[in-house]
């Protein structure tokens, strides 16, 4: 009889399993397929050979990622900024969203919402050629309009690598900022309007309703997308360091990140291998990040972790 009720379960699941084996074959093919190629990570990749029969190396591909002063440089960079985008991201996105809740004008909100999402989703490319407009030595609208009016001379800025961790963080904002509000303003959506009609009735202010019911209701959603950032820190957004610099030797000093390194890298030796095992190395610490943020945050709020 068990087996039989089991049939019959089976049977009645099966237009739901045909409706899942697409999602099924893509993660295998797309997922689990490519991670054979992971032993490539610890070989030096002969073409004569074939990539499955050239020698192996060991870790020498990954102490290749640590030898040298460029290391030093390009670790800097991706984790610094990664933290600099987590924290000035969120909080943007964060202020957009009570901003964009507290406008009573649907017009206006459903307006700022397209206006907010447009940079998130224009290409790196086009990004890249919107500030060579902006920061141009010759015809750039920093240097022909703004610089003069303010009394100061040009700048070369594809020359200067001082300037770039700003103009990198402001771009990085500007295109993704848009993008957490809105995920941060859909949550917003389903508080109760309630609570915020008895603060004013108890006397809280703007401040006070912030504080003691739109931070608490946002913070699962912060605390996700926190943690999900967290794992990326030791990835790099390729475009908006490769492009948006024009790929500009004189500002690798503050541009250099470990995609950007090891594509180079690639370019110049062609070795599968040491690219290969800067994507496992990514892999692993960025795994690695999001258990020790997940257990920190089960400490302090266990019903906000991930697991």
């Amino acid at each position: 009889m068990r087996k039989k009720s089991a049939v019959r379960r089976f049977r009645r699941s099966i237009p739901l399993y045909l409706m899942l084996l697409p999602g099924i074959i893509y993660l295998i093919v797309n997922n689990y397929m490519p991670m054979a190629g992971l032993a490539l990570a610890f070989k030096k990749v002969n073409y004569a050979l074939g990539l499955f029969q050239s020698p192996w190396v060991g870790f020498d591909n990954f102490v290749y990622l640590f030898r040298g002063n460029e290391a030093v440089i390009f670790f800097r960079n991706t984790i610094l900024y990664n933290l600099t985008f987590i924290l000035l991201g969120n909080f943007a996105g964060v202020l957009t969203a009570i901003a964009l809740d507290a406008v009573r004008s649907k017009f206006f909100q459903r307006t700022s919402q397209v206006v907010i999402l447009i940079p998130f989703l224009l290409s790196t490319v086009i990004v890249s050629y919107i500030a060579f407009a902006f920061l141009s030595g010759n015809n750039g609208f920093m240097n022909n309009t703004v610089l003069p009016l303010l009394g100061i001379e040009p700048i070369s800025w594809y020359n200067n690598p001082k300037y770039w961790p700003y103009i990198l963080t402001i771009v990085y904002l500007w295109m993704n900022f848009g993008y957490s509000s809105i995920l941060y303003y859909s949550t917003l959506i389903g508080v109760d309007k309630a609570y915020y009609e008895a603060a004013v009735v108890d006397g809280a202010g703007i401040g006070k309703q912030i504080t003691a019911i739109t931070l608490p209701a946002l913070k699962p959603t912060i605390i996700t997308l926190v943690l999900l950032a967290v794992g990326r820190v030791c990835y790099s957004d390729f475009g908006l360091f490769y492009q948006v610099p024009m790929n500009s030797g004189m500002l690798y000093s503050t541009t250099q990140t470990i995609d950007t390194f090891v594509y180079r890298g690639l370019l110049q030796l062609n070795d599968i291998g040491r690219s290969t095992a800067a994507g496992f190395m990514q892999s692993v610490l960025g795994f690695i990040l999001v258990l020790l943020a997940n257990i920190i945050v089960r400490k302090l709020d266990k019903d906000s972790a991930l697991f």
